[in-house]
């Protein structure tokens, strides 16, 4: 059977020759490019179920409802088709695997669109950053779509490897895989009307930008939304969705791999507000993909928490598009984009396979790709540390300011703890559940060390680093050591970026992340495997926590409440301020 290629599918102008062509084949009178036969088309919009042929031209549905004949077939043997999914926010770096490797590992479980941030990439290598992804796109299977990194660095209280001004973005925006401005993290910055705040979102007033707001209320949130940024995935109560929701906002639940919402925010997906609600993973790993699943894993368990089938896959395409101005997508409907996911079970969401613009996802589509040579393959600067780097002094104070980590949630709590000292210095408490963290310095421009405390983790010896630590992606490091703690940073280091499981001189465990100190060079299979053996010796150490490196990944995030940590120290986030060496909370 004959078969357009991948490449002029995806790329094929949309011109009176291709309309003719697409007519012709919705009308029957020619054979379409391919033809999927026999199966049943679940609707978004109502619920029904038609049995039908689906006939496609390059990368477009021209029919449905009807039988065609095509150059190509496929038999779907009755199964049920159903729009391709949406993520409507994530990080690919977080899957700490290259973009195509993500293409790879996520278009066959049913998401035929991406709508990312590299920022995390952008945090280490600038510009050159944004520009990797945007080559990215244009190879993937899939339908990777970029938002431009609106907050490089989040703040001004941690190093980062670069910064972007508008200046430096706007030349991007007219990418075409570019839908607008990614999520506006700044918010104190936006309420404040800072002057470089307000340039980049004065560049996007027409365009899409896309929200990052958590626990922000009443007038806030309206002095905020006056900016017309529209969405946001950071609501972690219903109540919250449901405000946010009120003042005009799309709402994306979210459930990574340490961000969970979704048992919080189901109840908020109803036949009302189902066009208003969007799904995204933010941050998932390819262990937990391959343990419960990506976008599929979502629809399955919003269906069985009682969501109607029609609001979770509308949730996960037509009302993902509209949200983000994707006008193509969304529908199995003559006109639109051939995105389509053949199901054998519709509330399990159990998908048989998968149509990406037109094309089957299987491996011959992946095996034709362009490669893309890796970056930032040299980007950790550190100097050897010993056990002394990470001695906090104890200070006259009794009580110390302590992280607290809450399971399955990227907002940690602000504690007040009485810390044993050994020798005038503060030191881990294993038996009270208190580890020392760190921020090292690692873009090679000041060095610096931010020291505190954290508890949640469970460490009763050892230590676990990591050089993904959102977002600037210095090394954070979580120990009952000190000595524990040098030995896995070191081994970063050496790695050129990983996470490392350390006790004493010895590593247990490691993943190098090679390129930009975030993402490996190898198949995301071998990924998941590493990560079963890094959580297996996390675990020998007494870590309680079932994601412990995407839970220090996101301890030195400065936008997210309530106290965290950076390389220039604790961060009181409700304050935006530093804390001072020892303070507590009063309050």
């Amino acid at each position: 059977m004959e078969e357009t290629s991948g490449a002029a599918k995806r790329n094929a102008p949309h011109d009176a020759a291709f309309l003719a062509r697409a007519i012709a084949a919705g009308r029957g009178e020619v054979p379409a490019d391919l033809v999927v036969r026999d199966v049943r088309l679940f609707s978004v919009i109502d619920g029904s179920t038609t049995a039908t042929d689906i006939a496609i031209v390059g990368d477009r549905i021209v029919g449905t409802h009807g039988q065609y004949n095509g150059r190509a077939e496929i038999d779907g043997g009755g199964r049920i088709v159903v729009p391709g999914f949406i993520d409507t926010h994530l990080h690919v770096e977080s899957s700490l695997v290259t973009p195509l490797e993500f293409d790879r590992c996520v278009l066959p479980r049913g998401v035929t669109t991406a709508i990312c941030d590299p920022h995390e990439i952008a945090n280490v290598l600038g510009v050159d950053g944004i520009r990797y992804f945007l080559e990215a796109s244009e190879r993937t299977v899939m339908d990777l779509r970029v938002n431009l990194s609106s907050c490089v660095p989040a703040t001004a209280f941690e190093t980062a490897g670069a910064r972007l001004e508008i200046d430096d973005i706007a030349p991007l925006a007219d990418h075409p895989k570019v839908i607008g401005l990614a999520e506006f993290m700044n918010f104190p910055g936006v309420l404040a009307r800072d002057p470089q705040v307000l340039a980049k979102l004065a560049a996007f007033q027409d365009g899409h930008i896309d929200g990052h707001a958590p626990l922000l209320s009443g007038l806030d949130l309206n002095g905020y939304l006056a900016a017309r940024i529209r969405t946001d995935h950071e609501a972690t109560t219903a109540e919250e969705a449901r405000e946010k929701l009120a003042k005009g906002m799309s709402i994306l639940i979210r459930e990574g791999s340490v961000s969970k919402d979704l048992d919080a925010l189901a109840e908020v997906l109803t036949p009302d507000t189902a066009s208003f609600v969007a799904l995204c993973t933010d941050d998932r790993n390819p262990l937990d993909i391959a343990e419960e699943g990506h976008l599929d894993s979502m629809i399955r368990r919003l269906i069985a928490k009682g969501v109607r089938p029609q609001d979770a896959y509308r949730a996960a395409s037509w009302s993902a598009a509209t949200a983000f101005g994707l006008r193509d997508r969304g529908l199995v409907a003559p006109g639109w984009r051939a995105d389509l996911v053949l199901l054998d079970d519709l509330e399990t969401c159990a998908v048989a396979s998968v149509i990406a613009g037109g094309r089957v996802a299987d491996a011959a589509a992946f095996a034709v790709r362009p490669p893309l040579a890796p970056i930032g393959l040299a980007s950790v600067h550190l100097r050897a540390l010993s056990a002394a780097d990470f001695r906090v002094e104890a200070g006259s104070a009794n009580a110390h300011a302590v992280i607290g980590v809450v399971p399955g949630r990227i907002i940690t709590e602000h504690l007040t703890r009485t810390l044993p000292q050994r020798d005038g210095a503060a030191v881990a408490d294993p038996a009270g559940d208190i580890a020392k963290v760190a921020v090292v310095e690692r873009h090679g421009r000041t060095g610096g060390i931010g020291r505190g405390f954290v508890a949640g983790f469970g460490l009763q010896r050892g230590a676990i680093a990591s050089s993904v630590g959102h977002d600037s992606h210095n090394v954070c490091v979580v120990g009952a050591d000190d000595a524990s703690m040098a030995t896995a940073v070191n081994r970063i280091a050496a790695l050129q970026g990983g996470f490392v499981v350390a006790d004493g001189d010895q590593v247990l465990a490691e993943l190098a992340l090679p390129l930009a100190g975030l993402m490996s060079l190898a198949p995301f299979e071998e990924v998941r495997h590493a990560l079963e053996d890094l959580r297996g010796a996390a675990r020998d150490l007494g870590c309680t926590l079932p994601e412990p490196f995407l839970q220090v990944a996101f301890l030195p995030l400065p936008v997210i409440p309530h106290l965290k940590i950076t390389d220039k120290g604790l961060f009181d986030v409700d304050r935006f301020q530093l804390v001072e060496a020892g303070a507590a909370s009063d309050g």
